[in-house]
């Protein structure tokens, strides 16, 4: 074991605030990437829990928002790998309880997703129980997350209100939290009969079912190749990539995250700096010793830049810690987290770089080390 990490091992408590303050830094700027991931998460959650090998959207979008003509449907039929194509369709209702005695009456705009209860439909998301499917084919029958029964009002076996007219709280379905508007599921039956659901000439995105899923690359370029830019066909990995990269041209966003980083690197460079300091002065008798056995100031200098990187290390390693809480937390609440690898990966070299820059700015506290202060 070298000198650096034995020091830091045996003196955890002189740089402990180091430690404290490199953790925050990488927490503050982690939790904001996966708060906003996590949202963007909830709002695609649909669509990556579909058995749907390919999405096809119109050519100038990577978003679930945008209409595009119902006579692409045919034209992806004209592919021979082609099983099953349907439209993601999702529309907004109003949603009204019926408040029993002593209870709120609750009143809101929810997320209306259409699905088709038959098992291994391409619109029905792969995640749904038995119970689930079971319930929602009955006429007028409605699924909810468990942690938007609150908002709504509601438990399993009320009646709501959408839109005017009664429907029935069948079930509840986990993992599709919603911090805004709720999402309320129901069959392409029901949907009709609730008039949210027509056959006109225009549809949203369309979930695409494959003989063989593992040549969905090959296929969405070979429609792309026959789409005469009037759609463009996306792999489940491509859509996600594009949807995160699309997140961050967010202006707000970028501004937000931007700002933090600089406020945590900021914190993590002055605190981490000045522990390092009191704790290289506390023990400067011990490194005169060292000059004084022969031990030359370059080697000294590389002791603090390892004493250093492993304070980096031990900071890394409790931010993991610490965001394990907070997601914990968060999902608590009903509030999803997602953290992409390039975020985890820049945190952790972000952190290396403020414990070694700490490092290289308490270099000059060694010049007090003079081997003569021994004999005082």
């Amino acid at each position: 074991m070298s000198l650096a990490l034995s020091t830091l091992i045996y003196e955890w408590r002189r740089y402990m605030a180091a430690v404290i303050a490199l953790a925050v830094a990488g927490l503050l700027v982690l939790s904001l990437v996966g708060m906003f991931m996590g949202i963007g998460k909830n709002f695609t959650a649909t669509i990556d829990r579909s058995p749907a090998d390919l999405m096809v959207l119109p050519p100038d979008s990577q978003g679930f928002g945008s209409s595009q003509p119902r006579r692409n449907i045919p034209t992806l039929y004209q592919h021979p790998e082609v099983v099953e194509v349907m439209p993601y369709t999702q529309r907004w209702a109003m949603w009204a309880n019926f408040p029993s005695p002593g209870q709120s009456a609750k009143r809101d705009g929810v997320q209306v997703i259409i699905v088709d209860p038959i098992e291994g439909a391409v619109t029905l998301p792969t995640d749904f129980p038995e119970d689930v499917i079971l319930a929602l084919q009955e006429p007028y029958s409605v699924v909810v997350d468990a942690t938007s029964l609150a908002k709504l009002g509601v438990k399993v076996g009320d009646k709501a209100q959408m839109n005017g007219r009664t429907v029935n709280v069948r079930a509840t379905i986990s993992n599709y939290p919603s911090l805004f508007n709720s999402m309320v599921f129901m069959s392409r039956q029901t949907a009709k009969l609730l008039r949210l659901y027509d056959e006109g000439p225009r549809v949203g995105s369309l979930l695409v079912k494959l003989r063989d899923p593992s040549r969905a690359a090959i296929v969405a370029q070979d429609l792309n190749n026959m789409s005469n830019k009037q759609f463009r066909a996306w792999t489940r990995e491509d859509l996600a990539r594009e949807n995160q990269a699309e997140m961050f041209k967010e202006s707000f966003i970028v501004i937000m995250l931007g700002f933090m980083l600089i406020v945590g690197v900021f914190i993590g460079v002055v605190i981490t700096w000045q522990t390092l300091q009191g704790a290289i002065l506390a023990n400067i008798k011990e490194f005169a010793s060292l000059r004084a056995l022969g031990v030359s100031m370059g080697n000294l200098n590389l002791i603090i830049m390892e004493l250093s990187f492993w304070v980096g290390v031990a900071g890394l390693m409790m931010t993991g810690i610490l965001l394990v809480g907070v997601t914990a937390l968060a999902n608590a609440v009903g509030l999803t987290m997602f953290y992409p690898l390039w975020s985890i990966i820049t945190i952790a070299i972000m952190l290396l770089t403020i414990a070694v820059i700490s490092g290289l700015l308490s270099l000059g506290v060694l010049k007090k080390s003079q081997p003569a202060d021994l004999l005082r």
